[in-house]
């Protein structure tokens, strides 16, 4: 089995309990996510299975999105509201607009300070690790620069504030709270998070790891089931004679006369593979001295 299946992560369940339950499932020892989702948060989380894991990094480069609840007036060391509660600010008011000004400041690309409870690593240590163990004072938090494509206000009630958020891989969701909070100047935290998509996927394709065991059992697990080269669309393809398949799985460099059908333009890099109706891989286009050749860059068949 060499798929992709989009689990809808229940809450109270890290990441990797999520793998490990995936594994026992479907009975497969090679199986991984496709970026952390924090234990108290919900929503998608694209699985890998088999060779498909070759392709997580490329899943986890993906924007994604997600619906959050910003709590104001409580910040803790987490940013979330699994942390210890650091400050507590009982008496504030603001206006609609000057929430809005707040969430302006988020908006597009910006430098982002992540939470020191995070999996980052600094100097091959995790700096929640460090932090847990009493080493916080050796972590030097750099910003980071993330894209914010969308933002938008769902609702506001009292100290409560639901949004939507779309935004580009390594955004951290809690520091989108923390830095609102800061610049209302009352703090606050991330109290909800739901991810509603990661790439292509999203909750309407999702399955939870109930309906996974119930598919799998009963036999109907290949319609929830994704082929490598779905999460691949944004690149264009090559298809290449039949005759140049095995020369090019054994790392060969195939000529353009060997190329039956190719979509690319002048500024691709790497594209899909395929030979007749079979998914090769990604290959890298090699332009030199007005040629143009393909040489395997990932292969997912054997």
């Amino acid at each position: 089995m060499n798929k992709i299946v989009n689990i809808i992560k229940p809450t109270g369940m890290t990441s990797h309990d999520v793998v490990s339950a995936v594994r026992k499932i479907v009975n497969m020892k090679k199986v991984g996510h496709t970026g952390t989702l924090d234990p108290d948060a919900s929503g998608v989380l694209p699985i890998c299975i088999g060779k498909a894991t070759k392709v997580s990094e490329l899943i986890l480069n993906k924007d994604k999105s997600y619906i959050c609840e910003l709590t104001l007036g409580i910040i803790t060391d987490t940013y979330d509201s699994s942390g210890e509660v650091l400050e507590k600010v009982d008496a504030f008011s603001f206006t609609k607009e000057e929430i809005e000004k707040a969430f302006d400041s988020q908006r597009g690309e910006i430098n982002q300070i992540p939470p020191i409870y995070s999996a980052l690593k600094v100097n091959g240590k995790r700096m929640c690790d460090l932090a847990r163990s009493g080493k916080a004072d050796q972590i030097t938090i750099k910003s980071r620069p993330v894209n914010i494509k969308e933002l938008e206000i769902l609702s506001i009630d009292k100290e409560k504030i639901m949004f939507y958020v779309k935004c580009s891989k390594g955004t951290y969701v809690r520091s989108i709270c923390y830095d609102i909070g800061k610049y209302l100047g009352c703090g606050g935290h991330m109290s909800f998070l739901l991810r509603t998509s990661s790439g292509r996927f999203n909750l309407e394709n999702g399955i939870t790891l109930e309906e996974l065991k119930e598919f799998y059992e009963n036999g109907t697990l290949d319609k929830h089931l994704y082929d490598i080269d779905y999460v691949l669309n944004n690149f264009n393809h090559v298809v290449i004679n039949d005759n140049a398949l095995k020369y090019y799985i054994n790392g060969g460099i195939i000529d353009d006369k060997r190329f039956i059908e190719k979509s690319f333009d002048k500024n691709d890099e790497f594209v899909r593979v395929y030979s007749s109706d079979e998914f090769l891989g990604i290959g890298k286009i090699i332009r030199k001295d007005n040629t143009t050749t393909l040489k395997s860059d990932k292969l997912f068949i054997v």
